[in-house]
């Protein structure tokens, strides 16, 4: 059993929620996590809540960027002239708003 701690507005967190996911949706959430800088905990948190996902650059970020951008290219090296799939697509988006947002700025070109 983990020790309890609490939160930054002072609160105890005792409750714990689960949910199920499909392991390309557990690949999605996964890379949206490494890209915020946040924990994952975090970053659901603010999902569910509509809170807006802040990025501070930071080193891990930085290095998440990185090596998303590596999986990106080297599958679409292996397309071919193949249309990418609508997860590649997602993943190139949130690079995208990622980028811009560390610039500070909000733009969001992606469907």
């Amino acid at each position: 059993m983990s020790a309890k701690s609490l939160d930054r507005h002072n609160r105890w967190r005792s409750i714990t929620v689960g949910f199920r996911v499909s392991p390309e949706e557990a690949k999605q959430l996964d890379i949206a996590v490494a890209l915020s800088g946040l924990t994952k905990q975090d970053y659901i948190l603010k999902r569910l809540m509509n809170r807006e996902v802040v990025v501070q650059g930071n080193p891990r970020v930085y290095i998440a960027l990185k090596r998303q951008l590596e999986e990106v290219l080297q599958e679409l090296k292996a397309l071919q002239g193949e249309t990418p799939s609508e997860e590649l697509l997602d993943i190139i988006c949130l690079i995208n708003r990622t980028l811009y947002g560390m610039k500070g700025e909000n733009k969001n070109d992606c469907p």
